[in-house]
């Protein structure tokens, strides 16, 4: 089977969903692979490091490939360069995407990697949400770092103390959990809150301090529930009144605030509001790593650096593991590769098998038809 690996076509997005490694691993496995020239410059993989390990350079990757890879779906144009019967694996952003249709009328079969059950164990190896939050997480520090004009760690010097930087993480999924591991490395005071009580021992695990939000039993049982999807929950207006009150104060008194909440299918829950804003310090910075899906933060705007008039950085940069692309491509290939065995049967045979736990909750459009419900 040929396997084509075009360039990246959405602005900003510099990752590319093959590497040398598990180009390496397709052709020992007995397929072609054609990568679009260039494809991978920006992720640090020049044409011939492919070329060495036997993939073939061309000018596009979508002519005779019978399988496409990406980070992001085709979109417009790229759609139409695509043969009947072709298998697209990709983030396809099903809930968003306007153009699941226009896959379906072509015969494809497309394959959406971020609806992976995060509660399958044999999954894990495939998981494109958790490896890119991960980085998400560790580089949001960085950046909201470089924007912050005070020290992150205490500093003991002969003119004087310099205090540690107060640094408030909510959400504490894996990008949540790699950012106070970050931020405590930098030597900050890292405070967390999240919707599962159970993460709790988590954040104290890493040296952070648990804002702590009191839930009644039903709220508990709630919490509880969604913790085994490995989502949040939609909690009950008295939560959501204490929540706010502890967060306001908590947000209030910090140097850096990073959200990372986001809920699939539906728009980013807004957890800070202009009013918890305009009591923080000036010079203090905010990074809504939601920004993309609607944003954590009243006053948040993708792609954008936004200064309030108290002086609040808030910081909306969208598609962070971009960012890091050299090792985001590195684990998102390493989780398509994983994936893309499953499609293989015993004698190496491409099969779609819809019976599989796994292919059927990522398939979004199947002979003719777009299998993904939005409801």
């Amino acid at each position: 089977m040929q396997i084509g690996i075009p360039t990246e076509t959405v602005v900003g997005e510099s990752r590319i969903a093959a590497t040398p490694e598990t180009v390496k691993k397709f052709i020992s496995a007995g397929h072609s692979v054609v990568i679009q020239r260039g494809a991978g410059v920006k992720a640090a993989f020049i044409d011939s490091a492919y070329e060495q390990v036997g993939a073939t350079v061309t000018d596009d990757a979508y002519t005779g490939s019978q399988l496409i890879l990406k980070v992001r779906a085709p979109k417009g144009d790229e759609i139409q360069k695509l043969s009947a019967n072709t298998t697209v694996v990709a983030m396809f952003d099903p809930y968003r995407n306007t153009e699941l249709d226009q896959f379906a009328n072509q015969q494809i079969s497309a394959f959406a990697l971020e609806l992976l059950p995060r509660t399958l164990s044999r999954g894990q190896s495939m998981d494109v949400l958790s490896s890119q939050a991960n980085l998400a997480g560790y580089k949001s520090v960085l950046l909201a770092a470089a924007e912050y004009q005070r020290m992150f760690p205490m500093l003991m010097t002969a003119a004087g103390t310099v205090k540690p930087a107060r640094v408030v993480i909510m959400g504490v999924g894996v990008a949540g959990l790699q950012a106070i591991a970050t931020a405590k490395r930098l030597g900050a005071i890292v405070e967390a809150t999240d919707l599962r009580p159970t993460a709790r021992d988590q954040v104290e695990s890493l040296g952070g301090k648990w804002l702590d939000v009191p839930m009644s039993d039903e709220e508990k049982q709630k919490a509880a529930d969604a913790a085994k999807n490995g989502y949040g929950w939609m909690p009950g207006e008295q939560y959501i009144q204490d929540q706010a009150a502890i967060v306001d104060k908590a947000v209030s008194n910090a140097d850096i605030v990073i959200t990372t909440a986001l809920l699939p299918g539906r728009d980013a829950p807004r957890l800070i509001r202009a009013e918890t804003v305009a009591k923080m310090k000036p010079g203090s910075v905010i990074l809504d790593m939601a920004v993309e899906s609607g944003g954590n933060v009243e006053g948040s705007v993708s792609g954008e650096n936004v200064v309030t008039e108290n002086g609040v950085k808030i910081l909306g940069i969208p598609n962070i593991p971009a960012t890091v692309s050299t090792e985001a491509s590195s684990l998102y290939a390493r989780n398509v590769f994983n994936f893309v065995e499953t499609l293989f049967d015993q004698d190496k045979n491409f099969k779609i098998n819809q019976e599989d736990e796994i292919q059927k909750a990522l398939l979004v459009t199947h002979s003719g038809q777009v299998l993904f419900k939005r409801g």
